[in-house]
């Protein structure tokens, strides 16, 4: 029998994480480090957290090994190649792919332990937490990378 919660979540996240790759496609690596305002974050810092935190919060969701983070580095992404941080991108996504793949079915009721990983998140929460705020983090960030672009093009 089909995990309809599970199949849910690939679909939503498959999706979003196509939606960023084609948010970061073709783009300059000035693209990806500006900063619309002093305030604001970077394409690549957007997206290198977005990626990095999912795949956390996605392995974690499913009861796999927390991957090694450096979430404080994640905010200061700083590519000088656009073609490396597509690439790393790409791979952090399919790494978010592999980790919904590696089971059929979930208890969604389990306890999950954050190890302090999730920036202000409890130090425990229920596998189905850690799914979806895996994909409602994930389709924030999309949404704020797409803008971005939309921003870079019209600057000038």
């Amino acid at each position: 029998m089909t995990d309809a919660v599970l199949e849910s979540a690939r679909k939503l996240v498959s999706d979003s994480l196509r939606e960023m790759q084609a948010a970061i496609e073709g783009l300059p690596v000035q693209a990806f480090n500006w900063q619309p305002t002093a305030a604001a974050n970077s394409m690549a810092v957007i997206a290198t957290h977005a990626v990095g935190a999912t795949r956390l919060w996605l392995r974690m969701a499913m009861g796999l090994p927390l991957p090694e983070r450096d979430r404080d580095a994640e905010f200061r992404a700083e590519p000088s190649d656009a073609d490396e941080f597509r690439r790393s991108v790409r791979s952090m996504s399919d790494d978010c792919i592999h980790a919904l793949q590696s089971a059929n079915s979930v208890d969604w009721s389990a306890t999950r332990q954050t190890q302090g990983r999730g920036g202000d998140a409890p130090p425990e929460v229920a596998a189905a937490y850690a799914l979806i705020h895996a994909t409602e983090h994930l389709r924030g960030h999309v949404d704020q990378v797409a803008l971005m672009r939309q921003l870079w093009v019209a600057r000038a």
